[in-house]
């Protein structure tokens, strides 16, 4: 299982550096059971050299408690290391758009204001990527029918971490 997630991780990490979205950091955090600390070495074999894999020790609070999260979570922060997107199952799923999209909506905004960790040709490539995005929500968005409706948003925050 680890190795289908390691090979589309990877792919989005190339998929991504080539849209021009780089200095990105990834890491997988290998769950702390014996079984996993067991397989530590084939996961660490199935990523490459641009992927960190963290091995939890087992004397350690667990990482995904202290998150507030589960082993099978995305969490993706922004350059000043706020937590923007928590997705858990089923949005954490590679073969569906939520991870790539929350990366690139983290990696363009620009909450803070003139931010020294934004690099400088990057305005044109978010511009585009926000654009995209906006057509993509304008599709899927549910139409109001007179009825009340609910839109099921990601788990999104705010708050430094």
């Amino acid at each position: 299982c680890f190795f289908t997630f390691s090979t589309r991780l990877e792919d989005l990490r190339v998929k991504l550096e080539n849209e021009g979205l780089v200095n990105i950091s990834y890491v997988v955090v290998n769950h702390q059971g014996t079984y996993s600390q067991r397989k530590f070495h084939l996961l660490k074999e199935s990523v490459s050299d641009y992927i960190t894999v963290y091995q939890q020790d087992e004397q350690q609070a667990d990482v995904w408690t202290t998150l507030n999260g589960n082993k099978d979570d995305f969490l993706i922060y922004d350059r000043c290391g706020r937590l923007v997107y928590h997705l858990g199952l089923p949005y954490s799923f590679l073969s569906f758009q939520y991870v790539e999209e929350s990366i690139k909506i983290a990696y363009c905004e620009n909450k803070c204001g003139n931010c020294s960790y934004m690099e400088p040709e990057i305005d044109g490539l978010c511009e585009n990527i926000t654009k995209k995005a906006d057509e993509k929500l304008a599709e899927i968005e549910p139409k109001p029918t007179g009825q009340h409706s609910h839109h099921h948003n990601l788990h999104r925050h705010r708050q430094h971490h």
